[in-house]
């Protein structure tokens, strides 16, 4: 905006060239005012050079362009010298001083503008009243969305800030789950089992893992951002060799693509359960799992053999704090949009995971 509005007070009073009495110095003020807008677009540039002294010199230099207007075109003239181009510094100081900023700068310019034209008794018409009113208003206002606008940004980056913190913190908490939770809950049972010295030391194992799973409780769900695209069908197929035989695992003969981020959630989910076969039915336990792609959506089966379920036995533990069903699970597939269903009787257990996708 400064330089459009220097290069319009250049060839207006380039225009205006013969209503100068004393062309010299209205030469000097021109020139002055366009060497000030190649060093305020310098200075304004780094924030720290954005100081009160700038922004009052910047102020000044306009007031003084319109003050040194009658001794440069004499007592009948009509438009001041800088003309529009005082709006730079009183933008500067609704924009640096908000609302309050941008009423003091109009002040200060309105006065100066009067001000000569009553030095020289000149009569106030309807189109110096015009100017001041504008200014009075347009000042104010611009600090005032330019405050708006600090503000907003700034919610908005605590905000991303938060979300952001809020994924690392799930993730995190599903990291523990899977595998410090994990060891602490069987050194606790290993330990106690063993009695003695090792009794201390499961008790001790024990504290942590509720004081884990505690944290965990307190974690809020963030989706996941999506990456690139993974086949799905191959990573469970890879998950199941990970398992030296135990998992049987049946994918269709194409590959099944998703976005990387629902491949990596779906597979640690998928793991969840697997675990939870190792830790409840037995060490080699067998497992099935199954992918299927139906139009619009993805369902991955995980079942076993085992006893089943005991009732009510997923909500005692989620009451106790043992978020391994509710954070590994189901937490993962809620996140993707999708669901997570169990069936457990005495001749076992199975998950069904879906995530809803687009239909190709």
């Amino acid at each position: 905006m400064r330089v459009v509005v220097t290069v319009n007070m250049v060839v207006l009073n380039l225009w205006r060239r013969d209503n100068y009495d004393d062309p010299a110095l209205g030469a000097a003020v021109v020139g002055v005012a366009v060497v000030w807008t190649g060093i305020a677009l310098w200075a304004y540039a780094d924030a720290r050079r954005r100081t009160p002294l700038l922004l009052g010199v910047d102020l000044a230099i306009a007031v003084g362009a319109i003050a040194l207007t009658p001794l440069a075109k004499g007592p009948d003239f009509n438009a001041t010298i800088p003309g529009f181009w005082v709006m730079g510094a009183l933008l500067a100081w609704a924009i640096h001083w908000h609302w309050k900023g941008g009423l003091a700068a109009a002040v200060l310019v309105s006065a100066a503008d009067l001000g000569i034209r009553l030095s020289v008794d000149q009569t106030i018409d309807q189109g110096n009243y015009g100017n001041v009113f504008l200014l009075m208003i347009g000042g104010p206002i611009v600090g005032y969305m330019c405050e708006s606008l600090q503000r907003m940004a700034v919610e908005r980056d605590a905000a991303q800030r938060a979300a952001a913190a809020a994924e690392e913190r799930t993730r995190l908490a599903r990291a523990v789950h899977d595998g410090v939770l994990q060891v602490l809950s069987l050194v606790q049972r290993r330990a106690g089992e063993a009695g003695g010295d090792l009794a201390e030391l499961g008790r001790l194992a024990g504290e942590q893992e509720r004081s884990l799973r505690s944290l965990i409780r307190q974690q809020d769900t963030v989706t996941a951002p999506a990456g690139s695209t993974l086949d799905l069908a191959g990573e469970l197929e890879r998950l199941g060799t990970s398992h030296a035989g135990r998992v049987d695992v049946a994918t269709p003969g194409t590959p099944v693509p998703v976005p990387e981020h629902v491949a990596r959630e779906v597979v640690a989910a998928v793991s969840a359960c697997l675990d939870n076969v190792r830790a409840h039915v037995a060490d080699e336990a067998p497992a099935w799992v199954l992918l299927d792609a139906v139009p619009g959506a993805v369902v991955v089966s995980v079942r076993d053999d085992g006893p089943g379920i005991p009732a009510g036995r997923l909500e005692e533990a989620a009451g106790d704090g043992r978020l391994g069903v509710e954070q590994s699970i189901r937490g993962r597939l809620a996140d993707l949009g999708g669901s997570a269903r169990v069936e457990t009787g005495s001749w076992g257990t199975e998950w069904e995971l879906t995530v809803p996708m687009g239909e190709t």
